[in-house]
């Protein structure tokens, strides 16, 4: 089957697209990359999609401008990669994530004098996730089957709901005799670990987001050049500078770093405000712009060396980076440093390409939930089971559309 991943990620800089072809089900699983591309977001949508992921309010109307008008770029999406190659036959969309809150077991409800029977004790220990595009729209707009919310279902049975890519790494990228760490890192880091295809190596894999990825370095860039530079291309900047390890210390030491998986994060933790906090520790050290730059990138990679040592059942024989921040010379060079003697490579040199691994996994996410086969795996997420991920729609031209 020819399916199409499609996904933005919380850097919310474009949207990958990848075209596969995808045949087998699990273990015996195929997948080519017949095209990938990556398509910028119109500048006014995109400066939208940060502000609502900072906390900017929509009313009801907005927000349902705000999805339509990120489904059609999702669509478009679908439809350029497409030219010149064959016509996909299903569409997975992961959508744009806006708002990301994993399971607590501190959330008061809203209790509501309604008359009806109260619940006692009203805690929510369930998560919640929004990623907006809509995969009714992107169906009707492309023509194309598009499934879609692949979070929902594994919250809905106690899951974190993220990472959702570790299944499929699993099939894709784990070995016969490594243990394997796939890193990704994009806006956020997460990594799947994958031990050496022996024994009951499935239910051994593990997977969480390690803290921060690229952004609050794109951050940090958007704010010293007045929005002029939205990233630091290769890590050049930060190269100029000096990491400051004290700070960095300091940072690691903080709940989410040291909280135990399952767990995810996002935006709303490492955010502009987050990043305000490690500005103003960074003036009593008198750090230049490019020196925090350099200890913000000693975080992201310090925090993935820290989860490896401090969670995994043993450290990997091997580190295959993909996502954006796999092509940032400088990280790649310090999580090198840190992580010695353990090599750190790309998923590129493991069949995978690393620009669009992501893209990638929610095709067969896609594929999988069309076959009827769950996507989750519960001892990454925390779910109580694994169910099938996504809800499928259907063009309104489709012989099977009701």
């Amino acid at each position: 089957m020819r399916v199409i991943g499609l996904i933005s990620g919380t850097s919310v800089d474009g949207i990958d697209a990848a075209l596969v072809e995808i045949s087998g089900k699990d273990l015996d699983i195929e997948v080519t990359l017949l095209a990938g591309a990556t398509y910028p977001y119109p500048d006014a949508l995109s400066k939208q999609i940060l502000e609502v992921c900072g906390g900017a309010s929509l009313s009801m109307a907005e927000f349902a401008q705000l999805d339509d008008a990120i489904a059609y770029v999702f669509a478009q999406a679908a439809q350029n990669i497409q030219n010149g190659n064959p016509t996909a036959e299903l569409i997975g969309s992961h959508g744009q994530n806006v708002y990301h809150r994993p399971p607590t077991d501190d959330l008061e409800l809203p209790i509501l004098d309604s008359g009806l029977k109260k619940i006692p004790n009203p805690k929510s220990k369930m998560g919640y996730s929004l990623q907006l595009g809509r995969g009714a729209l992107i169906a009707h707009l492309t023509g194309i089957p598009t499934v879609n919310n692949f979070r929902a279902a594994d919250i809905a049975v106690g899951g974190q709901g993220a990472p959702m890519v570790p299944a499929v790494d699993a099939y894709l990228l784990s070995h016969p005799d490594k243990h394997r760490c796939v890193q990704n890192i994009g806006g956020i880091g997460n990594v799947a670990y994958l031990p050496a295809r022996q024994g009951n190596w499935l239910e051994d894999i593990r997977g969480w987001d390690t803290g921060p990825g690229n952004a609050l370095l794109d951050l940090t860039v958007q704010h010293f050049t007045n929005g002029s530079k939205t990233y630091d291309q290769d890590g050049a900047w930060a190269a100029t500078g000096t990491p400051c390890k004290a700070l960095v210390d300091q940072w690691l030491s903080q709940d989410y770093f040291q909280q135990s998986p399952p767990k995810s994060t996002g935006r709303e933790l490492f955010s502009f405000e987050y990043l305000q906090h490690c500005i103003a520790d960074a003036s009593a050290y008198e750090l230049s712009t490019a020196d925090l730059l350099a200890t913000l990138t000693e975080l992201t990679a310090a925090s993935i060396v820290h989860s490896y040592r401090t969670f995994l059942p043993r450290m990997p024989d091997e580190v295959l980076l993909c996502g954006g921040g796999s092509r940032n010379l400088y990280l790649k060079q310090r999580l090198q440093a840190t992580l010695e003697p353990v090599p750190v490579l790309t998923t590129d040199e493991a069949g995978v390409n690393a620009d669009f691994k992501e893209a990638i996994a929610f095709a067969v996410l896609a594929y999988w939930r069309n076959l009827g086969i769950p996507g989750n795996l519960p001892q990454v997420t925390g779910a109580k089971k694994a169910v099938l991920l996504g809800d499928v729609h259907l063009p309104h031209n489709s012989k099977d559309a009701r």
